[in-house]
């Protein structure tokens, strides 16, 4: 992979991250049109390694959050008196809604870096999961805040958030339409995607690395991963920023109306062969 190449996915990868509307749905696409084939081992890693870049974005962002968090959990663990904090109990509920996502993305491993990887499977699921977040969106009351999140609401977010395995669909996608289902105001939800973000994208991409580092040295190549990394991690800061000043005012129809629209001329690309499933 040439650079210009690495550069343009990695800022694709830090726009789409975040939003409700798939970053691997998005590289899976792109990847397929500029001539890679989507399952092959080396873009599979590719693909999971950059996210770290957006991980990094999210910890810097919201680095006094996760360090009120840590602490408060550090605090807790050893002293009875703090575990009534509501940080402390935060800080386990996301750590409990982090579990599900890597539990079935190590049962389905295979599943997950071929089949679903077909792009009849991404058109599909841009479109369908679509209407999922319409109806949340719609019916959501938004009564409760940050304030309000319990143990089995990141619990329930954690389980829907396995769907987005399934690119496509949005991992992003999926938990803020839980947690508006769940009466969670939009704010509060995106936050909670972005915390529960950290642990299943870091472990997604260190695995990757570990598993297939000789896989991406013989094709991707590391020059190019570092590349698009980085500029992963510079892109998801400044979308993370938009995002958190959007949703305080605006509801997520546009990027439902976006996903449809992508989704159909993808499935049209697809069904008129100008681009391979897979």
């Amino acid at each position: 992979m040439n650079i210009l190449e690495a550069v343009f996915l990695g800022a694709v990868e830090g726009l789409t991250e975040f939003l409700p509307i798939s970053s691997t749905g998005h590289l899976t696409i792109l990847e397929s049109l500029l001539g890679y084939s989507p399952d092959d081992s080396d873009i599979t890693a590719f693909t999971a390694i950059i996210q770290v870049g957006a991980v990094l974005a999210t910890l810097l962002y919201f680095r006094a959050d996760f360090a009120r968090l840590i602490g408060a959990w550090l605090r807790g663990l050893f002293r009875r008196e703090y575990r009534d904090d509501l940080d402390y109990r935060q800080a386990w509920a996301v750590g409990l809604g982090a579990i599900p996502i890597g539990i079935v993305g190590l049962l389905f491993k295979e599943q997950i870096e071929t089949t679903l990887r077909n792009l009849w499977f991404v058109g599909s699921a841009l479109i369908l999961w679509s209407g999922v977040m319409y109806f949340a969106d719609r019916t959501a009351t938004q009564a409760r805040n940050e304030k309000d999140v319990t143990w089995k609401d990141t619990l329930i977010i954690g389980i829907v958030q396995c769907l987005a395995l399934i690119p496509g669909v949005s991992r992003s996608g999926a938990t803020m339409s839980a947690g508006l289902l769940r009466g969670l105001d939009r704010v509060t939800v995106t936050k909670l995607s972005f915390f529960l973000s950290v642990p299943a994208l870091t472990a997604a991409g260190g695995l990757q690395i570990v598993d297939e580092y000789d896989a991406i040295s013989r094709g991707v190549g590391w020059p190019a991963t570092l590349t698009a990394t980085a500029v992963s991690f510079i892109v998801a800061y400044v979308a993370v920023a938009w995002l958190l000043k959007f949703v305080a005012k605006h509801t997520y129809t546009v990027f439902i109306g976006y996903r449809v629209i992508l989704g159909l001329i993808v499935l049209a690309l697809v069904a008129t062969g100008t681009l391979s499933a897979s």
